[in-house]
C-alpha cells in the first residue's frame, strides 16, 4: 500500500503533461505543415520575390496600354502636323513631337497594342503547335517520334528572324498583325516542341501514369489528364520568355520595313522613323526604345522568377 502511494507520487512528480513537454507544439507544427502542391509552393516563393512583383507591375502596365490606351492619352497617334515637326514637349504632349509632327507620347502608348498583340498571339500559336507535336512524339514514340523529331530539327536549324524576313518579303502587299503572327509561329514552335517532348518522356513513366493505365484509362485521357498537366511547368517558363522574344522579332521586322505596315503604330516602326533625326533629336528614338526594352525585360524577368519558383533546386539555394 505504501509502495503504491510512493509510485503514484513519483509519477505525479516526474511525469509532465503533454503541453509541458513541448510535444503538443510538435504536433501542432506537424498539423500545420500539410503537404502543398508544386504550384502552391511556387506561389509562396514568388510572392516573396521583389523581382516577380516588379516584372508583374511592368507587364500589367504594358497590357493596360495595349488594351485600353485611352486611359493614358486622348491624342490620336495618327494625327500629325508638319508645323510641329520635332517640336519640344508642351502641355498635353510630354515627350514632344517627331519629324512628321506626331505626338511621341501618344504613339508610344498606342505602339504597345500591336507589339503586345503580336507577342501574345504568336506565343499562343507556338504553344499549341509545339505542345501538340512534342507530346505526340514523346508519348506515342516509335516511328512517329523519329519523324516529328527530324521535322523539328529541320525547322530548328532555320534562324527565326532570317526566315521571317524571307517569308515576309513575299507578303509585302498584305502585311498585317495576323501575317506577322503566322510567319513567326511557323518558325518559332521548335523549342516548345523539344521541351514538351522531354517533359512528356520523363512524366509518362511515373507511378500515377502507370496506375491510370492499370485502371483502363485511354491514351488520350492519360495524356490530357495526367501527363500534360504534370509537364506544364517548363512549357510555361519558356512561353513567358518567348513572348518577349516575339515582341523583339516583330520590332525587328517593322524596323527593317517588312513587318507591320506604316498604318499600324508599333514601337519598331517608330524606332525606324526616328533614325532620320537621331543626331539632332535623339529623344525621338529614346522613348519607343525604352518602352520596347522595358516590356521585353519584364517578360524575361517574369520567366526567370517563374523558373526559379518551379525548380525545387533553385528554391533551396
Amino acid at each position: 500500500m505504501h509502495n503504491n502511494n510512493i509510485s503514484r507520487r513519483g509519477q505525479e512528480h516526474f511525469v509532465s503533461s503533454v503541453d509541458e513537454t513541448g510535444l503538443g507544439a510538435v504536433d501542432a507544427v506537424a498539423d500545420e505543415s500539410a503537404p502543398t502542391s508544386l504550384w502552391g509552393e511556387a506561389w509562396t516563393y514568388l510572392r516573396r520575390r521583389p523581382l516577380f512583383w516588379i516584372s508583374a507591375a511592368l507587364i500589367f502596365i504594358a497590357l493596360l496600354m495595349a488594351i485600353v490606351p485611352q486611359l493614358f492619352t486622348s491624342t490620336d497617334p495618327q494625327f500629325c502636323e508638319l508645323g510641329k515637326s520635332l517640336a519640344k514637349p508642351a502641355p498635353g504632349h510630354p515627350f514632344g513631337f517627331d519629324r512628321q509632327g506626331c505626338d511621341i507620347y501618344s504613339r508610344m502608348i498606342y505602339g504597345a497594342r500591336a507589339s503586345v498583340a503580336v507577342g501574345v498571339l504568336t506565343t499562343i500559336a507556338v504553344v499549341l503547335i509545339g505542345t501538340t507535336i512534342g507530346s505526340a512524339a514523346g508519348y506515342i514514340g516509335g516511328f512517329l517520334d523519329t519523324l516529328l523529331s527530324r521535322l523539328t530539327d529541320i525547322f530548328f536549324a532555320v534562324p527565326l528572324v532570317l526566315a521571317a524576313i524571307v517569308v515576309m518579303q513575299m507578303f509585302k502587299e498584305s502585311r498585317s498583325i495576323i501575317t506577322v503572327v503566322v510567319v513567326l509561329a511557323l518558325f518559332g514552335w521548335t523549342n516548345i516542341a523539344r521541351i514538351t517532348r522531354g517533359a512528356v518522356l520523363s512524366t509518362k513513366n511515373e507511378e500515377f501514369v502507370t496506375a491510370a493505365r492499370a485502371v483502363g484509362a485511354s491514351r488520350w485521357r492519360i495524356l490530357t489528364t495526367h501527363v500534360l498537366p504534370n509537364s506544364a511547368a517548363p512549357i510555361i517558363v519558356y512561353a513567358t520568355v518567348a513572348l518577349g522574344t516575339f515582341i523583339v522579332a516583330e520590332a525587328t521586322l517593322s524596323f527593317l520595313g517588312i513587318g507591320l505596315p506604316p498604318s499600324i503604330v508599333s514601337w519598331g516602326g517608330d524606332i525606324a522613323k526616328a533614325q532620320a533625326s537621331l543626331r539632332t533629336q535623339p529623344m525621338v528614338l529614346f522613348y519607343p526604345a525604352v518602352a520596347l526594352g522595358l516590356t521585353v525585360l519584364s517578360f524575361i524577368m517574369m520567366g526567370d522568377a517563374v523558373r526559379d519558383a518551379l525548380d525545387p533546386k533553385s528554391r533551396k539555394r
